[in-house]
């Protein structure tokens, strides 16, 4: 994982362009969230599986992260103030345990998507209700929303519900559907197919090493990549 954020010369990633406008890209309707009943359940590998009122939430230590926002459909907004609450904050609530690997985020509405345990606890991963000091809205999450900055933000899931703790990697809503399963910008992880080319390259320079890794070498072309998702109405972002 780096997570570090970048202020040099690799600051936007490559194939992103800048804006100061935030474009609502939501696969489906803005869905309504009762606060009177909206909790954050936490579940999974845990000891006691824990529920979360937007009061509980509230009641505990807040942070504030200024980070930059890159979108898998090309554009990046910089300098965004997000406050809320850390990760490391919320999963300090439940005890853990020592298998969980991955976390499984589910959202008010049925979306879902899925990273490593240690991108989760980034130190700059944080659930937020503010951007830029004002409360966010709901057509961009509110009221909570994950922010994971150095991963595409479709994995910064909005209407956040729930966490699920993982021992093994569970692809959520767009990652079965086409889109990488981890999303680092700056090697522009998009598409699932990526995947597949990245185990298809380690399998025939094994081969030419005279190695063996357990399954043969793929025989056929090497997978293409899929058309790009400009403009791709469906990201959650």
């Amino acid at each position: 994982m780096n997570d570090r954020p970048r202020r040099g010369t690799d600051r936007i990633p490559p194939g992103q362009y800048t804006t100061d406008k935030w474009p609502v890209l939501t696969y489906g309707p803005t869905p309504p969230v009762d606060l009177t009943t909206w909790s954050l359940e936490i579940s999974g590998l845990v000891e006691a599986p824990v529920s979360l009122s937007f009061s509980d939430f509230g009641a505990l230590p807040r942070t504030e992260v200024e980070a930059d926002f890159h979108c898998v459909t090309r554009f990046s907004t910089t300098d965004n103030r997000w406050s809320g609450v850390a990760t490391r904050t919320i999963l300090d609530t439940v005890a853990v345990h020592p298998s969980a690997s991955h976390v499984f985020i589910h959202c008010v509405g049925g979306y879902t998507t899925n990273m490593p345990l240690e991108d989760f606890l980034s130190e700059f991963s944080l659930f937020a209700d503010r951007h830029n000091d004002q409360a966010l809205d709901a057509d961009h999450g509110g009221p909570l929303r994950l922010v994971v900055p150095h991963l595409y933000a479709w994995k910064s899931a909005k209407w956040v519900s729930g966490i699920e703790l993982l021992d093994a990697d569970k692809r959520g809503f767009w990652e079965q559907s086409g889109y990488h399963t981890y999303g680092d910008p700056w090697t522009e992880e998009r598409f699932s197919s990526q995947e597949t080319k990245e185990a298809y390259q380690v399998r025939r320079r094994a081969k030419e090493l005279g190695l063996t890794l357990g399954t043969d070498t793929p025989s056929g072309p090497q997978p293409k990549e899929e058309a790009t998702v400009e403009n791709d109405p469906g990201t959650e972002e």
